[in-house]
């Protein structure tokens, strides 16, 4: 009776451990989205028509397209349009 009970104990720690290592995880992706997100619709250095692009290409492409908005629309912030 033993036997059968241990490998279901040692389920249950696998898929708490697992829990613990991956939901923050998934918490700091979710956090990085929406951060990306909100400096997409902030960022003074774009114009509206860029805005709005960034925006569906974070929303439509959720960490890829945060990823990539971090990388090439982000640094546009600082130069303000003319």
């Amino acid at each position: 009776m033993l036997a059968v009970i241990e490998p279901a104990i040692g389920g249950i720690i696998f898929i708490a451990l697992l829990a613990l290592v991956v939901a923050p995880l998934i918490c700091a992706i979710f956090a990085f989205w929406i951060w990306m997100l909100i400096l997409a619709i902030q960022n003074k250095g774009l114009t509206e028509g860029e805005k709005i692009a960034w925006v569906l290409v974070i929303a439509l492409l959720h960490l890829l397209g945060a990823i990539i908005y971090f990388f090439v629309g982000h640094p546009k912030r600082k130069t303000p349009l003319p």
